[in-house]
């Protein structure tokens, strides 16, 4: 409760809104408390917050998981996107969780895209959320600059 009480504070005293706020469970936590995270994520919800299930299909984020919670947004492992333009089972496994995120109301996003053949083929199966190295390097502190963003990869992908 308190990282809770401290982002509302936080929200308030900066005027950011809340619904642009996302709280993420990560796929190393392994939910022990099921009723618990059921808790945790009303209470986000009551408050206008959005919650994402990172790294899904790796480590405890499984399916398992998603028939006793629904997330926001479903973000799919890095794992499962390397090379998926060229490999026929990560396809089918990627176009079968698009169907079951689309099914319960949830935002698909592909992480560790790195290139823009990735991105076409996520785009065909309906993603339209990414992170990657092709869109930016990590960086602490601040955010990257437009002239590390090659924006040319999403335009001419429509």
């Amino acid at each position: 409760m308190a990282c809770l009480k401290l982002t509302l504070a936080a929200a308030e005293e900066h005027g950011f809104p809340r619904h642009l706020i996302t709280f993420e469970f990560t796929e190393d936590e392994r939910i022990i408390d099921r009723g618990h995270l059921k808790a945790i994520i009303d209470t986000y919800r009551r408050h206008n917050f959005l919650t994402a299930l990172d790294d899904f299909g790796a480590g405890y984020a499984g399916l398992a998981l998603l028939a006793d919670f629904q997330p926001d947004y479903l973000k799919i492992d890095r794992c499962l996107v390397d090379g998926i333009d060229r490999d026929k089972a990560r396809q089918a496994i990627v176009a079968g969780v698009m169907l079951t995120a689309s099914q319960l109301g949830m935002f698909a996003v592909a992480e560790g895209v790195e290139r823009p053949e990735e991105v076409a083929f996520l785009r065909a199966l309906g993603i339209r959320f990414f992170q990657g190295f092709l869109f930016a390097k990590p960086v602490i502190g601040k955010l990257a600059g437009a002239e590390d963003i090659p924006w040319h990869v999403l335009s001419e992908q429509g």
